[in-house]
């Protein structure tokens, strides 16, 4: 006999895939959902989360999979199940809803709303029975069906209240005054030094928790450039090595796991996001060309090769997620215990190694053992009276014989859903280290997937949508799938130097006005063509990825400086202007954006190189410039044995070739251009000045 199966099984979504055959005769948000929800007079439970959620999945279990629960929720509501990475606008309403209502937010998220989908209260997880203070599911259920049936016009009342304030809040409109000034970033790096944790890297910002800080590291680097603090530059590197030798990173496989659940990055929550290993490689790439040290090189190709061998979709795009949980525990596919761990490394070192590992026979999570390193390698081979390289290479050993045990053991969900922007960010990423470690084959891994992109994401009207997977592409795509896929092809650029890119990117920049401008303020989340979910929002806060308002602004001030169009400049102050209370007041929310104010209260730096590239000279100064730290620099390549594709499609490049085979390079600075050099050293020169002013 098969199992008893709901709607969802009809969907594409790994998340909604695992509610299909729970008796909760749940709905896909859908207009057939709202129509059975008024003609019937019923609330409307709707419950979003994600396919790596570990409180999802145990709610699922411990409610959903209930069949007298499922009975009572089935006779009195419409259930309907939402992917929230699918659909960030819903997800995004409903957790305004919940804050507006004085609430934490979280996953999974539980919204009651009226027939017509406004919603009136909610929460997150509700436990099977009372405990943690809160009241049970089935109780959460029988009160609101009762003051649906009894306090119907109260219901209405405040469903009422609650969409006139997600309503009245408008889109962050420009201030009549000047772009926000140098103070709101050094106020930022203040909040992020008062909150810095000097002896464990981080900042404790989000108690008891810490989460990656990609985002304030990168602004942190920003502003170092600027003003040459070492405590600046300590915070970074700190924070970076702690991560990479912390639980918080699979020391095995690789790759970082979503936050660490204690304030030394011994135990995470063990799911791995795509967007979270792609801003900590960027920020790892950025810190190696300040620092020059391999540590932080190392942390980026290691988590490239966790992402080639373990995250590929389609054999060129990347996946979403991995889970928490295997064979129904948390963490239980990571952990080791003394005896096995020991067996696997089967090495004369595996005392050694054990010690390195921190591996203990009581264990530092439910018996078993995270490994984490408190030594460095060259610190801990020089205990052993060995060489660095000698002692990494039995590390390194050691690392295979633990992958392939591990592989062994049944792996945790992956999410194999492709979305856009998570995926711009990682192509960003590749492109990054092909640039800047001079290694080819990540720029083609990026190709590759940006090629996926534009064979399966984009329909026949040229739409970009948000997610593909198992052969269905979806969803109107949003302003931050736009805005990163652009970044995207300027990063792809800075590695080849082949034009297509810049005008690739240049398109979208195009449709993101055509879709979302909004002529008065913000740009907006979702395109005029898309469904509007009670309110049209315009955010601009730096969650876990940058917003969509900040990639935009960062994609227009880079597109001015190729000289694309001077509105882009116009366009992208016009969002810091909007955002000009939020920079000032909560700064560290809005790190990502930070670093476009950067940009345009300096002026982007334009440097247009030309000569032959089989010239030593020209080969020196585009190397430098690939390796060099200088985040708020565009930079376009003529080669003099073919100018006219870079000349006529890029305009600063237009008069700018070289006639001959001598290396010639201008670099203009805002309205200011300075004389061509053609040298290495003068170029160091004009740059270190350009620095420094």
């Amino acid at each position: 006999m098969l199992p008893r199966t709901n709607r969802l099984i009809d969907q594409k979504s790994p998340y909604l895939l695992q509610h299909a055959y729970n008796p909760v005769d749940w709905f896909p948000w859908c207009q057939e959902a709202f129509d059975k929800a008024k003609s019937e007079q019923k609330l409307i439970l709707v419950s979003i989360g994600y396919a790596t959620c570990h409180w999802c999945h145990v709610m699922e279990r411990e409610s959903f999979e209930d069949v007298e629960i499922a009975d009572y929720l089935n006779r009195n509501f419409v259930a309907v199940k939402v992917d929230r990475e699918e659909r960030p606008d819903i997800d995004q309403v409903f957790m305004d809803a919940l804050h507006a209502l004085g609430e934490q937010g979280g996953w999974p998220l539980n919204m009651f709303a009226t027939p017509d989908g406004r919603p009136f209260t909610g929460g997150t997880y509700f436990p099977p029975k009372p405990m943690y203070g809160r009241q049970s599911f089935r109780q959460i259920l029988e009160g609101i069906r009762y003051y649906w049936h009894e306090e119907k016009s109260k219901i209405h009342e405040t469903a009422d209240q609650l969409t006139a304030y997600l309503r009245k809040a408008p889109a962050p409109q420009p201030l009549d005054e000047p772009l926000p000034q140098w103070d709101c970033v050094e106020e930022t790096v203040q909040a992020y030094r008062r909150a810095f944790d000097s002896e464990d890297g981080g900042f404790a910002l989000q108690r008891p928790n810490k989460f990656p800080p990609s985002m304030g590291l990168q602004l942190l680097l920003r502003y170092h450039l600027r003003t040459q603090i070492p405590s600046d530059l300590f915070m970074v590197e700190l924070t970076l090595s702690k991560m990479r030798n912390g639980g918080i990173y699979d020391q095995v496989g690789g790759g970082l796991c979503r936050y660490s659940t204690d304030y030394q990055w011994l135990v995470p929550h063990f799911e791995k996001m795509l967007y979270d290993n792609a801003l900590f490689a960027q920020t790892s790439l950025e810190c190696f060309q300040v620092t020059s040290n391999p540590l932080y090189r190392e942390i980026a190709e290691d988590i490239f090769q966790y992402i080639t061998r373990d995250m590929m979709a389609e054999s060129s795009a990347f996946c979403s997620a991995e889970d928490a949980d295997s064979e129904g525990h948390e963490g239980l596919f990571y952990l080791w215990s003394a005896d096995e761990f020991k067996k696997t490394v089967q090495d004369k070192y595996s005392e050694s190694l054990a010690k390195y590992w921190n591996v203990t026979p009581q264990g530092n999570f439910e018996g078993k053992n995270i490994l984490n390193v408190s030594q460095s390698i060259k610190v801990f081979g020089e205990q052993l009276g060995l060489e660095e390289n000698e002692w990494q290479k039995i590390i390194k050993y050691a690392r295979r014989n633990l992958q392939d045990v591990r592989a062994q053991r049944i792996r945790p969900l992956k999410d194999d859903k492709i979305l856009v922007s998570w995926n711009a960010l990682m192509i960003s990423s590749f492109a990054q280290a092909a640039r800047i470690l001079e290694r080819n084959e990540y720029g083609i891994t990026a190709y590759n997937a940006l090629a996926f992109i534009e064979e399966h994401l984009i329909n026949q009207e040229g739409r970009l949508l948000r997610r593909y997977r198992d052969g269905d592409a979806k969803f109107p795509a949003y302003l931050c799938d736009y805005a990163q896929l652009g970044l995207a092809c300027l990063d792809i650029y800075a590695w080849n130097y082949e034009p297509q890119y810049v005008l690739k990117a240049h398109h979208w920049a195009n449709e993101i006005n055509r879709l979302f401008l909004n002529p008065d303020g913000a740009y907006f989340e979702t395109g005029f063509d898309a469904e509007e979910v009670l309110v049209r929002k315009a955010d601009g806060y730096d969650g876990v990825e940058p917003s969509g308002n900040t990639s935009t602004a960062l994609l227009f001030l880079k597109l001015a400086s190729f000289g694309m169009g001077s509105g882009f400049l116009r366009d992208a102050e016009r969002i810091l202007h909007s955002f000009s209370p939020h920079l000032h007041q909560a700064g560290v929310n809005f790190s990502a954006m930070l670093n476009a104010l950067i940009w345009a209260r300096k002026g982007g730096t334009e440097i247009v190189v030309s000569g032959a590239e089989s010239n030593l000279e020209t080969q020196q100064v585009l190397q430098w410039l690939r390796q060099s730290f200088l985040p708020e620099v565009v930079i376009a390549f003529i080669p003099s044995d073919d100018p006219d594709p870079v000349s006529q499609q890029i305009p600063i490049a237009e008069g700018r070739a070289s006639l001959d085979e001598r290396l010639l390079v201008h670099v203009c600075q805002g309205q200011l251009c300075h004389a061509p050099v053609h040298d290495l050293p003068s170029l160091k020169n004009l740059i270190g000045k350009i620095l420094n002013n």
